[in-house]
């Protein structure tokens, strides 16, 4: 069995987090979903929470401050080198690119690629190395594709990844991506997700269980003899931990804790053994990983080859568990890259045969469609070199595509390529026990020439197998094939297909109870020696199936691979045939032409008869076409005397016209065919002109989705402080209209600014006064000098206090202050009139009495 390719990154530094850490991306819409998910996360869970979202790296970020007031977790802006802890939300800065090392946070420099900036691909790619399963993505709202390769990372690496449900995204596009990149474990809304992460996360193990139970045995031997069965590819080779992980996984989406528990499930569902088959063969590659060893390709290895042939040759690759074919599309523009060097170019030519188990890989890696997301792995360089843009994908140009034939194969039971030149096997033989490995190492000898290289994963190694291969270098996986006891050691395994049909038992003369068999044989041998060569079509003309030896009537065309009839038959039969399948297709009756001459590749000469019948009957053939061959020998030409009868005179004169027209007509669409051949170059020319514009457009395209998700992130940040605002705006209104206290407030050019409903009982202001000097509006006060205490009041900062008296016998205790902003900056005045009448009357009627009082004392001293 093959393994789909994992680019599993081995982390240079053990990690010191011992918790699980779940890691947010999001753009464009993500602060709401951002928010639902926090506000239903545990303060107490155990676990970081790390928030990346596409924000502009010209601005200050408002996003902690906004996603502090969702949750009682601490929210803190992520700084260098800042220790990672449980129960704390961490956010990214808004001019930095995000990673980990040992337990902190590694700022870096934005890299921005073709107007993307990719941050949450980036800190989840690291996350995955530095925490492996204890890693968590999470997909949120956004544009672009940013964060799918980080989640496939993730998913390989064993963590958990999710995704929001599409129909919830304002912008669906960073969800969808993931979700077709089959990187995604479960796709929910986001105020759903924590309780998932926290089941997930805080499960049981049972790794330990088919060592010590055999019950825990019985189970896994059952799982893996249902994929058999259902797949027909047999997983008994792979190391037992890691078909363990992944059925333990598959478990932990469903919450089931028991492998008995599963059974029941998988026999119900065929889907999910689909899906658990996906698991074990789950691929995550892309180009030109490892670079070191790619340069030394480029440099040293395929130069060496190319000048060992100084006369050219074609050169012969193969690639298992190729995946997707990142891998097989990086050897073909390395190879085209050196061979483009060379003089002529031409002589030079390279097959890969890339190969892998899922047949959904395959397809996939035959499209050469990839996401904008490679330009972080493709120079720009071979992007436009080798690469075409179809909206936001990247194709794969025709000549590298023509360099690879993709293929569905299993190591294990297919036999391999052979006579290769480079065999590129990576992170493949860690997966398999020692047992395989120790037959595939001798495989991979004899798959390769003389001198032939195989290149290996960083974690793999030839094992035992030292004497058979030579290390390049020491830094690169490349080995060089030796001679050294190929042969015992091939003799021991060599994969090969076997029939599951049970092979016939050798028939016993003397057994009487065998006439049917014979029966049987009689008809084969009946068939075989008096049927006639025959083809079933379908109405195309594409050949279904073959009876019989149809060699001297048909002929594989030259070029690539058509099994089509009109392409296969031999000159004199072409016409013929079509003619004879179109009247078989319009008539209910077998269509016969016979008397056909065709001359065979040994230049004999010999007749042939057709038949053609359109099938009605069974339905499985209904609507193909039935062709028979038959020879029959040509009839003696008798020789033709002096005097020919004038009506075989006519007759070939006929014929002779005949030939002349169809030749004149031949020669017509020969002369049409280049005048199409001449415009079909133009037009070419055209296309390239448009792609290369096209190519530009989807740059400045790119580059303004970026600048517009950052806008719509501080958009969305600006709303959440508008709101806030204007709640701070009502509240204040409400108090001060509370207090029934008379206020105006003026700036530092006495311009009205603010007042409140009691201030026009004072002032006749109306709401359109608004920015008017204070001195323009009619007023009721004997206060001549209120501007020019308010202008004192701001120069020198000390407030001032009066008691005025109004026209209508009103008294105001008038207080003027300085008006101070938050930034604390004098910007004005703060004026407030207090009604203190009715103490000025109470304090009149006071001194009334006590001069009265006094008056009466007075006269009481007189009149003694």
């Amino acid at each position: 069995m093959t393994r789909s390719k994992h680019s599993k990154a081995p982390a240079p530094e053990v990690s010191t987090i011992d918790f699980p850490v779940v890691a947010i991306g999001a753009s464009a819409g993500g602060l709401d979903p951002i928010v639902a998910f926090l506000t239903h996360v545990s303060p107490q869970s155990g676990i970081a929470y790390v928030v990346i979202q596409h924000l502009d790296p010209t601005q200050k970020a408002m996003l902690p401050e906004l996603l502090q007031r969702a949750t009682s977790i601490p929210v803190t802006e992520i700084t260098q080198r800042a220790a990672l802890q449980p129960n704390h939300i961490y956010v990214i800065p808004s001019n930095a690119d995000l990673g980990l090392s040992k337990g902190h946070f590694v700022l870096s420099e934005p890299l921005q690629l073709r107007g993307h900036r990719l941050p949450i691909n980036a800190f989840f790619e690291s996350l995955a190395a530095e925490l492996g399963e204890l890693a968590v993505g999470v997909i949120l709202s956004g544009m672009g594709s940013d964060g799918t390769r980080g989640m496939q990372a993730i998913k390989q690496a064993g963590g958990l990844t999710l995704a929001q449900h599409p129909d919830t995204a304002k912008f669906d596009m960073m969800p969808q991506s993931a979700i077709a990149a089959e990187a995604v474990d479960l796709v929910d809304f986001p105020d759903k997700m924590p309780e998932k992460i926290v089941s997930y996360l805080f499960r049981s193990s049972f790794l330990a269980l088919p060592d010590k139970e055999p019950r825990g045995r019985n189970a896994l031997q059952e799982i893996v003899a249902l994929l058999s069965e259902h797949t027909g590819n047999s997983f008994s080779d792979y190391k037992i931990n890691t078909v363990l992980r992944r059925i333990e996984r598959r478990m932990s989406l469903y919450q089931m804790t028991s492998m008995e528990e599963y059974i029941p499930y998988l026999r119900n569902n065929p889907a999910e053994i689909d899906l658990l088959f996906k698991e074990l063969l789950i691929g995550v590659t892309n180009f030109f990983r490892d670079p070191k060893v790619w340069e030394y390709l480029k440099m040293v290895v395929l130069p060496q080859m190319l000048a060992a042939h100084p006369d050219g040759r074609a050169f012969k690759a193969w690639i298992p568990a190729c995946s997707t074919g990142e891998e097989a599309y990086s050897l073909a523009m390395v190879f085209h890259e050196v061979v483009a060097r060379s003089n002529p170019p031409s002589k030079y030519s390279l097959q890969i045969f890339a190969t892998d188990l899922s047949a959904d890989a395959i397809d996939r890696a035959r499209q050469g469609r990839f996401p904008p997301t490679i330009s972080s792995e493709v120079s720009t360089e071979r992007l436009e070199r080798f690469f075409l843009q179809d909206k936001s994908d990247y194709l794969v140009r025709k000549e590298i595509r023509n360099m690879i034939i993709f293929a569905q194969q299993n190591i294990i039971s297919d036999p391999p390529f052979t006579k290769l030149d480079i065999l590129c096997c990576r992170n493949l033989l860690i997966y398999l026990n020692a047992k395989l490995q120790q037959r595939l190492i001798p495989l991979f000898h004899y798959a390769l020439n003389r001198d032939g290289v195989l290149l290996l994963g960083s974690a793999d190694t030839p094992g035992h197998f030292s004497e058979l291969f030579s290390p390049l270098t020491t830094s690169t996986r490349l080995y060089r094939r030796l001679d050294n006891l190929a042969r015992q050691r091939l003799l021991t395994y060599f994969p090969t297909k076997v029939s599951s049909a049970t092979p016939p038992t050798p028939s016993d003369t003397r057994d009487v109870s065998m006439p049917g068999k014979i029966q049987s044989q009689v008809e084969q041998l009946l068939l075989q020696k008096y049927s006639p060569a025959a083809v079933l079509l379908n109405q195309d003309g594409d050949i279904l199936y073959i009876n019989g030896r149809t060699g001297a009537f048909l002929e594989p065309a030259a070029g690539k691979a058509n099994w089509n009839i009109h392409a296969m038959a031999r000159e004199g039969l072409r016409y013929e045939l079509a003619g004879l399948i179109t009247q078989a297709l319009q008539s209910d009756s077998v269509v016969r032409q016979s008397g056909l001459v065709l001359t065979d590749h040994a230049g004999q000469v010999q007749g042939v008869d057709l038949t053609a019948e359109a099938l009605r009957q069974p339905e499985a053939v209904s609507g193909m076409v039935f062709v028979t061959f038959a020879c029959t020998p040509l009839a003696a030409t008798p020789r033709r005397g002096r005097s020919s009868s004038p009506k075989m005179l006519e007759l070939e004169q006929q014929l002779m016209q005949a030939r002349n027209e169809i030749q004149a007509v031949r020669d017509e669409m020969q002369t049409s065919r280049e005048e199409l051949k001449s415009a079909n170059e133009e037009l070419q020319s055209t296309n390239e002109e448009l792609q290369s514009a096209n190519e530009e457009l989807t740059t400045s395209k790119e580059e303004m989705q970026s600048l517009n998700e950052e806008l719509y992130t501080v958009n969305a940040e600006l709303q959440s402080k508008v709101d806030d605002l204007s709640l701070v705006n009502s509240d204040m209104k409400n108090l001060l209209n509370s207090t029934d206290i008379a206020t105006i407030f003026l700036d530092s050019e006495l311009r009205i600014r603010r007042f409140t409903a009691p201030a026009t009982q004072i002032y006749k202001l109306i709401q359109t006064d608004l920015r008017r000097p204070l001195s323009d509006i009619v007023n009721d006060l004997d206060y001549p000098s209120l501007e020019d205490d308010a202008l004192e009041v701001i120069r020198s900062l000390v407030f001032c206090e009066r008691q005025v008296e109004t026209k209508t016998g009103r008294w105001y205790n008038v207080r003027i202050m300085p008006y101070r902003t938050v930034e604390n900056v004098i910007d004005g005045v703060v004026v407030t009139f207090i009604n203190i009448t009715e103490s000025k009357l109470l304090e009149a009627q006071l001194r009334q009495i006590q001069s009265g009082a006094a008056a009466d004392g007075k006269a009481g001293e007189s009149a003694s």
